[in-house]
């Protein structure tokens, strides 16, 4: 018997396959919670794959103050094609803001991470960082900020 080619075939993702999405990407969905209601906004990130987690960075705001209080985060990184052939990555994590030398040094593999997915995925040559990124908005110095990845979750359907 012929397999139905109209039928979509839903699956997990394996872990290399949820690890390959997160690293060809660097728009996601985080969700955080700010008192009893969840938010979620678009994020750049980018995944270090040597410490294996997620690094980030934005100005003082709701969602900064929101994760300081708790620090309990979701990330949803997602590639459709349409609504039969679509990848989707879940994060479950933890915010963990970064001060001094450790910001700085994560601020510049982020920059460095994303110029190399923009050159790999798009033949897209960045010079900065406001080129593929959100420009800060207010004075001083990014809050730059790293999820500490504890699950990592993948969907998959294709028809």
């Amino acid at each position: 018997m012929e397999k139905d080619k109209t039928k979509a075939m839903r699956r997990n993702l394996e872990p290399t396959e949820n690890l390959q999405i997160l690293s060809s990407n660097y728009i996601g969905n985080l969700a955080y919670i700010s008192g009893t209601s969840p938010y979620i906004v678009p994020m750049t990130y980018y995944y270090d794959r040597e410490s294996h987690t997620l690094t980030s960075y934005s100005s003082e705001g709701h969602k900064i103050a929101a994760m300081r209080k708790n620090n309990t985060i979701a990330l949803m990184v997602s590639q459709i094609n349409s609504v039969a052939n679509w990848q989707t990555v879940q994060v479950h994590g933890t915010f963990q803001e970064l001060k001094g030398i450790d910001a700085k040094h994560m601020l510049h593999a982020f920059s460095e991470g994303i110029k190399n997915i923009l050159s790999r995925t798009k033949g897209m040559e960045s010079e900065y960082i406001s080129e593929f990124s959100a420009k800060i908005e207010s004075e001083g110095s990014p809050i730059v900020f790293r999820i500490n990845i504890h699950e990592i979750t993948g969907k998959k359907r294709e028809s």
